[in-house]
Order: C-alpha cells, then sequence, then structure tokens
C-alpha cells in the first residue's frame, strides 16, 4: 500500500532542475514547501527565463523580465531564496553538451543530496507536461546527474578553470513518470503551493480559483494511488543514482 515520504530527517540540500519558469509551481512547489517547512534548503536552475511563452503581443525581452520577477517572488513563498536563470533560449533546448555542462555546473556548486526534475518521457494524455523543452532539460539533468558531475573528465574546465570538484547526486525525483513510487503529503502547505502559483500573473489568468485548482489536482493523486483520505499528495518517481 502506498505511504506518504518521511521527512523528518529531510535532505539537507535539494536542486530543483526545470525548464521554465512556473513549471515547479504547476508540479511541485508542494513538496518544494513541504521540504524547507522540514528544514531542507532548495535552490532553482531554471534553464530559460520564458520568453517564448504567453502573451504573444508582449515585448519578449519584457515579458522574459516579468516572468523572473514572478519566478522569484513564487520562490520566496515556498521558502526558496535562490533561484538562477541559466539563460538557454526558451523553445530552443536540446538535451546535448551546452545545456549538460551547464546544469552540471550548478550540482557541483550546490553539490545537493537530492535533485527534483522533470519527466523525459512524453505523456499522450498530458501533452502540454511534454513540452519538448521540459524533455530536453529532463533528458540533460539525468545526463548531468550521472554521469558529467561526478566524472572529474567530464567538462574537463569546470575542475581546471572553475575549480568545481565533481559531486555525486544520490537521488532523483521525477513527477510525472510512471509508475511513481514516492509520495509527499502537501496538505499543510497547499496554501503556500497555491500562493507561489499565483505569483506567475502573465501566465494563469487562465485559472479562476488557483486554490481550487491546485487542490483539484492533488486530491486526484491521493485519490489514484489509494493514500488516506482527505490529504494532498504530489507523486514521484525516485531514481537512485548513488
Amino acid at each position: 500500500m502506498a505511504s506518504f515520504v518521511d521527512l523528518s530527517q529531510p535532505p539537507a540540500r535539494v536542486l530543483v532542475v526545470v525548464a521554465h519558469p512556473d513549471d515547479i509551481d504547476f508540479g511541485v512547489s508542494g513538496t518544494v514547501a513541504a521540504l524547507t517547512a522540514a528544514g531542507s534548503t532548495v535552490h532553482y536552475a531554471i534553464a530559460t527565463s520564458g520568453e517564448a511563452g504567453p502573451p504573444e503581443d508582449m515585448d519578449r525581452a519584457e515579458l522574459a523580465a516579468i516572468r523572473e520577477r514572478e519566478q522569484r517572488a513564487a520562490a520566496a513563498a515556498v521558502g526558496v531564496d535562490d533561484v538562477q536563470f541559466l539563460g538557454m533560449p526558451d523553445g530552443h533546448l536540446e538535451p546535448g553538451l551546452p545545456l549538460r555542462k551547464v546544469i552540471s555546473r550548478v550540482i557541483r556548486q550546490i553539490r545537493p543530496d537530492l535533485v527534483i526534475t522533470q519527466s523525459p518521457e512524453r505523456r499522450w494524455d498530458r501533452i502540454y507536461a511534454s513540452h519538448p523543452d521540459h524533455l530536453a532539460v529532463a533528458e540533460a539533468t539525468m545526463a548531468a546527474v550521472y554521469p558529467d558531475a561526478r566524472n572529474p573528465h567530464a567538462h574537463v574546465d569546470l575542475l581546471t578553470d572553475e575549480g568545481l570538484e565533481p559531486h555525486k547526486v544520490p537521488e532523483v525525483w521525477v513527477p510525472m513518470l510512471e509508475p511513481p513510487d514516492h509520495f509527499v503529503d502537501i496538505t499543510d502547505v497547499i496554501d503556500r503551493k497555491a500562493a507561489a502559483l499565483s505569483c506567475h500573473a502573465s501566465q494563469v489568468s487562465w485559472i479562476t480559483d488557483v486554490e481550487g485548482f491546485v487542490r483539484g489536482w492533488a486530491t486526484e493523486t491521493t485519490a489514484r494511488f489509494g493514500l488516506p483520505d482527505g490529504r494532498l499528495t504530489e507523486a514521484f518517481r525516485r531514481i537512485d543514482t548513488a
């Protein structure tokens, strides 16, 4: 029977890597809030500034600045102070060596005990979750976790020029990767998840009730996996990378 992850001894440092501003807050910000409440320090690495998103008639540089501000506010709502925008082009991400190197750099800088990233698998039932940028970041992050960030012979200049020692990430949590086997109880922090998502005003005007929206998703997840009634859940597949 499914049960919730025990956060009584949370990972000290967590790195969340995604493609766009708001990806975290639609997906895993309840878990982020639960982790920071339990004592984890969480860092965000966001590959792009979301400049290719809506509204389509806005200047791209202006939109990027707005979305970065929104993401920093959303991060603060769930207890995150460190938000890095990696400066990659929105809509043009590829899971090759340039992106792998950028993410490997962040991993070696932060030296996380846990990485959370997007799913590398296309979902035909929720196609919006399978944006090519999401798939690219997921694949590049997994390659950065293994083998790049831990290998002194990968991206050698990270070590020789920047002094960034290799780092082995022991585990990765991936939402929307079937079948999930890690479940986080976000009941007590659902208001913080809703507050974080609400910060993305340029992107969520179509949602009339943000808290109802996130509660609905989390309630569906609870029911799907037979977790206790009345609790709210985010689900992950845990990848052992030790």
